[in-house]
This record gives structure tokens, C-alpha cells and sequence, in this order.
């Protein structure tokens, strides 16, 4: 490669204060606290005793990208387990920023998008309280901001997370993060619980949210997380990945966090967020891309079906205000021929264990489209969303 990539999914382990730091202690049990269970430490959220992974302090840790070759297809044979049993006392540059930044020069990464671990999980058990969820995220991004950074020596740009719970705690964070100098902001994929019910993040209530980020021209990133989808009866519930122990079996879990990208997506175009507020851009960030086919297809029956509905084809409009990250094992030659080549991000998870190894192991994928094709899909697309659009 002749330039340094622009890597839009990188994540942090959150230090063992992330979730505590800045939020006022007697709000803890509401928030979250710890606990240990059988020598382990887990942290208990909103009363509830949080699984989602086996150690919530991360020391000792996976190595990135530990399931890299089970993704790929797994051709050793190996049960899922199996790809997890090395651990390694946490490496500095998981918690630190400095050390972070050695590292993208050593991964020969220009910039970084930066997304939480636990923090995309914990919106969901506390979706019923959401005063518990606005004084957790509140204090979340303090630490954000104190630890990483939104705008760090404008290489490493770590996203505040944002919940609708609360439109108006949603602008005024969401002026917070634009003062911080953040760039991009985080949120997951799913319905809006108010203190009035579930609301489609979409509806007129939250307006002033999006008139805000349409006003800013920032990107908002759409990340995998806990959605809360239900796996009715098919497989037991919570958001495990339950790669561990003999037990593990396939199941309709897989599918979870396509079905929550699907749904929010496809609710955007039809609910005309971005006719009402075209200056929107979302960027999808490690929801896959497989589903795309059969939204685009949706999208089109829809609009035959309802004449006059859509001001404009359903599909350029998605296509003019959505960025996708595809999975890297996905077939990135057909996202961007759905989507083209302006329109499509890349992204390695890493260090995640189900991530690249190294961020730039993704570039063999690109291998057939041309250098100015390589150029957009590896940095310029994320250079132009890390920029505010006005």
C-alpha cells in the first residue's frame, strides 16, 4: 500500500471505572456496580448480573482476532472454543491512548474510529429506566472523553455513545460531544424505550435529535450491539455468545445483529428521515451486509405498493445517506456493487476475537477492483464522514 488506511471499526476495553468514574455513587445500583461470582468478576447492571462475557475486567484477554479462522470457514475443524483457550495479560494499547497510537503506526493506520466493548450492551438491561440509562451514558462519556479522547491528535476519534431514551438529553449530549470535538457518535440499532413506551427512533418526537445532527453534518455510526432482539423459544435468551463449553450449537442468534441493522435501516427510509433531514449520514459499523439484497428489494416493492408515498426512489435515497461496513468475510465485491464504491467503509473490529488479527489482513479482500476503488473503500469514504458535512 502506498497511503495508511483509515480503519472505521477499531475498539477499546473499557477501564475497570468506565461504567463508575463519573457517575455519582448512589447511583451505582441503579447504574452499575461489581461483583464476583466464583472468583470472577462481573458487573451488575441495573440489579442484574451482566454475562454477556466471561471477564468483565479483560486481564487476561483473547488475542485479537483469536476466531479469525473460524470465521473464515473454520477448515481445521475446530470446535469454537478451541480458538480461545491462549490468553494474554491485556495489552497497553487496549486502554491507552498513547499506546494506541504506536500501534496504528505499527498496523500502518492513519485514523481510527473508536467504539466501546461493554458499552453497546448495557442500553438494553436498562432500556425500562431510562433516567438510569441518560445518568449511566452521561457519566460514560466523561470518561470517554478523559481516557481517549473524541479528537485525538486527530488520529484516534472515539465515538460518545447516545441513547433517544430522552430527546432532550439526546441534543444536549449530543452539544457536548460537538464541543468535545467528536466526530462521530455512536448508538445501537433498535427501537427507542421512553418513559412513555417504545418508539421507533424515527418518530417526530425525536426531531429535534436529528434536526441537530443534520444542522452539525456529523456521522452518526449505527454499531452492533445488544438490541434486545428475542430469539422466541428458538435458543435461550441474552446476548452470550456462548462460545464456550460443549453445549455450543448453531442457532438463530447468528442472526440477531443483521435483523436489528435490517429493521433500523430499512425503518429510516420508511419513516423519511432523510427526506425531512437530508443532510443525515449514518454509517452502519459491523452489522454485516448480507442483508442488503432483500432491503433493496423491500424497499422497491414498497414503493410500488404505495404510489406517491416516497418523494424519491426509495434505494438512492438509502444509497445517497448510508455507509456499510460489511463483515470481512462478506462478500465486499457484492456490497459494493449494490451500494458502489463511494458508499462502502472498511472496518477490522480489532482487537476483538472475532476481528482481523491485523487490521490490514482485510486488504487481500479488495483484491479485483481497481487502486481508486482500494483508495475510497480503505480511507477516503471514512476521511469524508470523519469531516462534517455542512
Amino acid at each position: 500500500m502506498t497511503f495508511r488506511a483509515f480503519d472505521a471499526d477499531n475498539h477499546y476495553y473499557e477501564a475497570l471505572d468506565a461504567f463508575t468514574r463519573h457517575v455519582d455513587p448512589a447511583q451505582h445500583a441503579r447504574c452499575v456496580q461489581w461483583c464476583e461470582i466464583d472468583g470472577r468478576r462481573y458487573h451488575v447492571v441495573g440489579g442484574k448480573v451482566s454475562r454477556a462475557v466471561t471477564n468483565a475486567t479483560f486481564d487476561p484477554i483473547a488475542k485479537a482476532g483469536a476466531m479469525h479462522d473460524y470465521f473464515r470457514g473454520n477448515k481445521d475443524g475446530k470446535q469454537p472454543w478451541e480458538f480461545l483457550t491462549e490468553r494474554e495479560p491485556i495489552p497497553a494499547a487496549y486502554r491507552d491512548r498513547d499506546a494506541r497510537i504506536r500501534q496504528l503506526d505499527e498496523h500502518g493506520l492513519e485514523a481510527v474510529w473508536l467504539f466501546p466493548t461493554l458499552g453497546v450492551l448495557y442500553e438494553e438491561i436498562l432500556k425500562h429506566d431510562p433516567v438510569a440509562v441518560t445518568t449511566l451514558f452521561r457519566g460514560f462519556n466523561r470518561w470517554l472523553d478523559e481516557d481517549w479522547g473524541c479528537h485525538y491528535q486527530d488520529r484516534i476519534f472515539a465515538a460518545p455513545y447516545l441513547s433517544l431514551a430522552d430527546v432532550d438529553w439526546a441534543v444536549a449530549e449530543l452539544e457536548w460531544a460537538l464541543g468535545q470535538g467528536a466526530r462521530v457518535i455512536v448508538m445501537r440499532p433498535a427501537a427507542v424505550f421512553t418513559a412513555l413506551g417504545p418508539r421507533s427512533p424515527f418518530d417526530p418526537q425525536f426531531d429535534p435529535f436529528w434536526a441537530r445532527v443534520d444542522e452539525a453534518g456529523i456521522t452518526v455510526v449505527v454499531h452492533a450491539g445488544d438490541s434486545g432482539y428475542s430469539l422466541n423459544g428458538y435458543a435461550p435468551e441474552g446476548f452470550s455468545a456462548q462460545f464456550s463449553g460443549g453445549g455450543w450449537k448453531p442457532s438463530v442468534r447468528s442472526f440477531g445483529i443483521e435483523r436489528a441493522a435490517y429493521d433500523f435501516l430499512i425503518t429510516a427510509v420508511f419513516e423519511r428521515l432523510f427526506t425531512r433531514f437530508p443532510n443525515v449520514r449514518m454509517a452502519s459499523v459491523e452489522n454485516g451486509s448480507e442483508f442488503l439484497p432483500d432491503l433493496f428489494r423491500k424497499l422497491r416493492s414498497t414503493a410500488k405498493k404505495m404510489p406517491g408515498y416516497f418523494t424519491d426512489d426509495p434505494v438512492a435515497t438509502f444509497k445517497q445517506n448510508v455507509w456499510i461496513n460489511p463483515f470481512w468475510e462478506d462478500d465486499v465485491h457484492e456490497t459494493v456493487e449494490l451500494m458502489g464504491a463511494d458508499r462502502v467503509i472498511f472496518g477490522s473490529d480489532w482487537p476483538h476475537i472475532e476481528g482481523m488479527p491485523r487490521p490490514l489482513d482485510y486488504v487481500s479482500e479488495l483484491e479485483g477492483f481497481t487502486a481508486e476503488e482500494q483508495t475510497r473503500i480503505l480511507r477516503d469514504n471514512a476521511r469524508e464522514l470523519n469531516t462534517p458535512r455542512t
